[in-house]
């Protein structure tokens, strides 16, 4: 795609800094800039500067643009053409801090009409601007091992994640390496670390999905308790608290990592699912009557379920909902997939936990799940 000459530099406020608006620039997604900023001028420097070296570069780690997710909004901070360099740990110390003067100096001010310029508002924020020295640029210079090891808690270059390694990592990390591109792999460790995330174990997966299952088991009559007792703007609130777990529940099934919650919609948005569950979470949600609310919940915990009993996991427990015990409220009683997804659990490791799950199914705090020594020290604490 290309641009459009040279971007107008007007200026408005944003947060405690400014940002350059280029409303007369062609948006380009993310990956394909960070593709265009390798090939086109990263390689080249690269190969004039240390001919032969081995090295990787991709689009991974955090970032809406990691996830294809990125739209012309996204361009107002924190976004432009980036990407990471890998080198041999050996080759980052010899050569990181001087081959990142080098691209400074060498890098074009511009990839298809988008600076290269970061001017870092704050600690976190950075914005594009065009410049006359020297680029600010976002080509990290790492080392696979190191950055693994940052980004998840556990080195995955050298070997296969632990359980507990599995149980401990959001995943949302697991989606930002395993959902981003890789333009170039010399090294081969990317490819490696892409295969072994790819998706859960079977046995963890087994035991996510009964977790995932037992969450909604313990909520699906308190939609209509709620409603009973009058309280309807409660009985909304357990209902979209149950949509989320169904979304995230139909995300396990089919074999995708959830990402973050700004994201989720958009990533259940592309499952085989969602075109027959969308309309029933919906309506659930939009239901301003108890009784349409739970038709609408029913719908869904029917269709989840089919899903559920087609993956093979378990032989197939009914999909229809029934009366909670005595009380007029239609569930689904989810504990029976629960429990007949935890029979076919077999790893010792995970049959001795409690049906709890990894740590973004027991937690939704961005503090926590974003410190993943917490998230490791709960989880390593579990008996």
């Amino acid at each position: 795609m290309a641009g459009r000459g040279k971007p107008v530099a007007g200026r408005c406020r944003v947060g405690h800094g400014f940002r350059v608006t280029r409303s007369d620039t062609a948006f380009v997604p993310g990956r394909a800039l960070a593709r265009l900023l390798y090939e086109e001028a990263v390689r080249p420097i690269l190969a004039e500067e240390h001919p032969g070296m081995p090295h990787a570069a991709a689009l991974l780690g955090a970032g809406s643009e990691v996830l294809g997710f990125d739209t012309a909004r996204s361009t107002d901070h924190d976004w432009g053409p980036r990407l990471l360099l890998f080198l041999t740990p050996q080759d980052v110390t010899a050569h990181g801090a001087r081959l990142h003067r080098v691209l400074a100096e060498r890098l074009p001010k511009h990839v298809r009409g988008w600076p290269t310029h970061f001017r870092q508002v704050d600690e976190r924020v950075g914005h594009l601007e065009p410049t006359d020295g020297p680029v600010e640029h976002r080509v990290l210079v790492l080392d696979p091992g190191s950055w693994s090891t940052g980004h998840l808690g556990f080195d995955a270059t050298s070997a296969e994640p632990t359980v507990r390694d599995w149980l401990a990592v959001p995943q949302q990390r697991l989606a930002e390496i395993t959902e981003g591109e890789v333009f170039h792999d010399g090294l081969s460790t990317l490819t490696t670390v892409r295969a072994r995330l790819a998706w859960y174990p079977d046995q963890v997966w087994r035991y996510l999905v009964a977790c995932q299952w037992q969450r909604i088991s313990q909520e699906e009559a308190f939609v209509g308790r709620c409603a009973e007792a009058g309280d309807d703007l409660g009985s909304a609130v357990v209902a979209g608290r149950l949509v989320r777990d169904l979304m995230r529940l139909s995300l396990l099934l089919e074999r995708r990592y959830a990402p973050y919650g700004k994201w989720l919609g958009s990533a259940f948005g592309q499952l085989a699912v969602a075109e027959a569950l969308t309309p029933s979470l919906r309506g659930a949600l939009a239901a301003t009557e108890y009784h349409r609310r739970e038709k609408h919940l029913c719908d869904a915990y029917s269709t989840v379920a089919t899903l559920h009993n087609e993956t093979g996991l378990t032989s197939p427990p009914a999909t229809t909902c029934r009366p909670y015990h005595g009380r007029p409220y239609q569930v689904l009683f989810a504990e029976r997939f629960a429990n007949a997804t935890a029979e076919t659990v077999t790893d010792p490791q995970l049959r001795t936990l409690p049906r709890i799950g990894n740590v973004d199914q027991w937690a939704d705090s961005t503090d926590l799940l974003g410190a993943q020594e917490l998230g490791r020290a709960v989880v390593d604490a579990l008996p």
